[in-house]
């Protein structure tokens, strides 16, 4: 595993993601990215200069099909409000996550 990453660059994403790794983990993510990374550099490999470009994954697909957008009934505030962990009544109550 020659990844161009080390524990520094791990710990940086990890404190934007707000997780925190013990030193253990650490290691062991440091060594999952720079795996992952130098799959990545595979890919870079192989010769795709006579690959033809697609428009579309399904060349052959005329357009995509859309249904239409018709309205439908809508549910009940209790009802929706049933399986939320938290509510006051009338809303959701969730977590604040920015301070």
């Amino acid at each position: 595993m020659g990844g161009k990453i080390g524990t520094e660059e791990v710990q940086r994403v990890a404190e934007l993601a707000r997780l925190e790794f013990t030193g253990e983990e650490l290691e062991r993510f440091t060594g999952e990215f720079a795996a992952i990374l130098d799959f990545f550099e595979q890919l870079k490999e192989p010769d795709t200069s006579a690959a033809e470009p697609l428009f579309h994954a399904l060349s052959d697909a005329e357009e995509t099909p859309f249904r239409e957008d018709e309205p439908g009934g809508s549910l009940e505030r209790e009802e929706a409000l049933s399986q939320a962990p938290s509510t006051d009544g009338e809303h959701f109550k969730v977590p604040k996550v920015i301070e």
